[in-house]
């Protein structure tokens, strides 16, 4: 399903304008509803009602939060309750149809059924612009749901507060609890056409003080209310094919700031002006590589770039200011600051694939990182980013690889020293997930976390991260410590059964064990048949311990031809049959680099034939066509890298493992103003094998690509053949 979404976002955008399809409850009876999942973009394709459009949204993540300040366009009788999917006449929902429903980079429309109105939706960086055709109808609303929100529940909104500055203008802000717990967003809201009257309705129950404010009739006209939850409409008269705009700016610092934001980025200008010039942005940022191929291989190729240039999202106002972890007002000075940084998911491709395409955009997100440590009373780095917040969602300290790569490559003009230190602090957290016993004994006690085993694998691999930046700047002592601690994922590799393993405070191993369960078993989001393969930074030293190259090429071979019963997957939200391929899990991340592992083993040509499967089988032009979440763009740069025929392994190292591209050509426009050709000659879905490599004309045999044979510019080809080389 991949949870994205279909509405309107700038690249890198603040604001994500797109239909909610439903209003999903989090909580069922005092406990999590299953249900909620469906909904972490706020759009599912099955459904068949639109409840509204709201501002901001995730994309491809499997949790979920934001969909702040529903809009909703209605004609008839005034219902501010949404009203249910069975029944759409019992509130202010509509029924819509795909056949009515288009979606572009940065523009999206659709016919509300019901109310005879066509919505369509454009976006800037910090607004969100709404364009409303109406009927013509004496009785044609306008309603604003603040009490609604993706992953909401009873007492997630803190509160709310809106001022009617004028009479087609108005401003406010509301704060959650959710998954952030401090987050307020301010906004800015304006309409084309004066509204004739307006009102609200308060949720919020009856309340033992509620102060003075009773001497006011507050429902209707009344310019100043306040409230933990809050629906408000504006009335007007419209004439047949009449179109209403509505310009809505966020800010995460002030009202002053979102005005100002909606002044700044779209002032005076039509919708039509601005869904032109924000296209443009799309296309500017699209055609950083430039790539020949089948229409379907552009169609995926293409979405899975707009996918990537979604996220980390922009979190600064356009005169510089941000709200810190502090709570306090900072100003991005020379950079733009960031936030929703999922990073358990990005650091392995995402960000490395900044790194070659949005270097610049890279070295502020390390900033920002920085920026998230320097205000964080904690003094970490962060752990998954989200408005001025950490949600501490996943498990290792992997921002630590993203600085370590962006430094390594040339891409963060900052205190490279300073984050140095910073990665070291996070990683010596003693308190944090096992941090202490993992130092203490080089592995954390399945008795003292669930995901005792992932955890010790993951942290492995970020020390390593740690040491190669260490040893990039010249920090023997910090090398040495760091790259002694990269080593302990052999404490969890019980070499009896040639898997990793649980393993005890007293030394041994958990004696109830099953490689295939995904339950109790010390993992998160895996089993040990992916996680045994999760190292990264030493795939030689894993092969020796799994007993030679031919065994561990037999294993890989296992892995992807297995049959994976339902029973290991059966619980699993995010995860079908469609998004396994044997027993791995294409799906979710801990595997992603497994299929490269072929080339350290001495079998590049299984390398080449599974990346070309999982291409295929994992990405399709279709509606359902992901076979797990994007994971704010991870698994759209894994397509993308592996359709260029490279991965990066291990983030913090130059080298790319090469793979079986599956594009005819491309050309990357490097920011450095260089540019870098790539051709498959005579790939084909069948001439999946590499047959001779070419950098700018001298033999690859080693099947590694290094990060400056890119950036410095020139031609890699690829001879493909129908049969594999071995």
């Amino acid at each position: 399903m991949g949870h994205t979404y279909p509405g309107a976002t700038a690249p890198f955008g603040a604001i994500q304008l797109s239909p909610e399809t439903d209003t999903i409850s989090y909580e069922l009876n005092g406990k999590y509803n299953g249900d909620v999942y469906k909904y972490c973009a706020g759009y599912r394709y099955e459904d068949k009602t639109i409840v509204g459009f709201s501002s901001t949204h995730f994309s491809g993540t499997g949790h979920s939060d934001l969909g702040d300040f529903l809009i909703m366009p209605t004609v008839g009788k005034l219902q501010l309750n949404p009203g249910t999917a069975s029944n759409p006449e019992s509130g202010y929902r509509s029924r819509f149809s795909h056949q009515n429903e288009k979606a572009e980079a940065g523009y999206y429309k659709v016919k509300l059924d019901d109310h005879n109105i066509l919505a369509e939706l454009t976006a800037t960086t910090r607004v969100g612009v709404h364009r409303y055709t109406f009927p013509k109808s004496d009785q044609a609303y306008i309603i604003l749901d603040l009490m609604a929100g993706i992953y909401n529940y009873e007492g997630k909104n803190v509160w709310t507060y809106v001022r009617v500055e004028n009479g087609n203008t108005i401003t406010g802000y509301r704060q959650t609890n959710g998954w952030a717990r401090t987050r307020t967003v301010y906004f800015a809201m304006k309409f084309s056409k004066p509204f004739k009257s307006y009102g609200q309705k308060n949720y919020d129950g009856k309340q033992v003080y509620n102060g003075f404010w009773r001497k006011f009739d507050q429902t209707k006209n009344f310019p100043e209310i306040a409230g933990k939850n809050l629906k408000m409409y504006f009335d007007f008269d419209t004439n047949e094919n009449e179109a209403i705009e509505v310009k809505l700016a966020i800010s995460p610092v002030s009202q002053v700031n979102a005005l100002e934001n909606l002044e700044k980025e779209v002032g005076n200008l039509s919708f039509d002006e601005i869904k032109a010039k924000t296209q443009e942005n799309w296309n500017k940022e699209l055609n950083k590589i430039i790539i020949k191929g089948s229409e379907n291989e552009k169609i995926n190729f293409y979405t899975a770039m707009y996918h990537t240039f979604i996220n980390p999202t922009t979190y600064t106002d356009v005169n510089g200011e941000y709200k810190g972890l502090d709570q306090n007002i900072h100003k991005a000075e020379g950079f733009t600051n960031y936030t929703t940084f999922s990073i358990w998911d990005t650091y392995r491709a995402l960000h490395p694939f900044f790194n070659i395409i949005q270097p610049k955009r890279n070295g502020d997100m390390v900033k920002s990182m920085m920026a998230h440590y320097d205000q964080f009373s904690m003094k970490m780095l962060p752990i998954w980013s989200h408005y001025a917040n950490d949600n501490w969602c996943m498990s290792g300290y992997h921002s630590v690889s993203v600085v370590a790569d962006a430094i390594i490559k040339g891409n963060y003009n900052g205190d490279a020293k300073a984050a140095l230190m910073a990665c070291v602090e996070t990683a010596n957290k003693r308190d944090y997930e096992g941090i202490g016993q993992y130092i203490d004994l080089g592995y954390i006690p399945a008795e003292k976390s669930g995901t005792s085993v992932s955890n010790t694998l993951e942290y492995a691999y970020d020390d390593w991260a740690i040491a190669q930046l260490a040893k990039h700047l010249g920090e023997t002592e910090i090398y040495n410590q760091f790259i002694k601690r990269s080593e302990n994922w052999k404490n969890n590799f019980d070499k009896t059964i040639g898997f990793m393993r649980p393993r005890l405070a007293d030394g041994s191993f958990k004696k109830d064990f099953n490689a295939l369960s995904t339950h109790g078993q010390g993992f998160i989001e895996g089993n040990s048949w992916n996680y045994s393969f999760f190292v990264p930074q030493n795939p030689d030293e894993l092969i020796k311990m799994m007993g030679g190259k031919k065994k561990f090429a037999s294993k890989l071979d296992e892995l992807f031809t297995m049959h994976l019963p339902d029973e290991f997957f059966a619980d699993t939200e995010d995860i079908t049959r469609e998004g396994i391929i044997g027993g791995y899990v294409h799906g979710n991340e801990p595997a992603h680099h497994v299929a490269y592992f072929y080339n350290w083993a001495g079998q590049p040509w299984k390398t080449q034939a599974q990346i070309r499967r999982i291409l295929e089988m994992q990405y399709k032009a279709t509606p359902d066509g992901l076979g797990g979440n994007d994971d704010t763009g991870q698994m759209s740069a894994w397509y993308i890298l592996s359709s260029l025929g490279f991965y990066p392994v291990a983030p913090g190292s130059e080298d790319y493992a090469i793979g079986s591209p599956a594009i005819d050509n491309a050309i990357l426009n490097l920011e450095n103003e260089k540019t870098f050709e790539i051709e498959a000659i005579n790939q084909s879905p069948k001439n999946v094998y590499v047959e001779k490599i070419l950098l700018n004309g001298k033999e690859i045999k080693n099947f590694t690509l290094k990060h400056s044979d890119i950036m410095n510019g020139g031609k890699l080809s690829f001879y493909m053949n129908s049969k594999a080389r071995k």
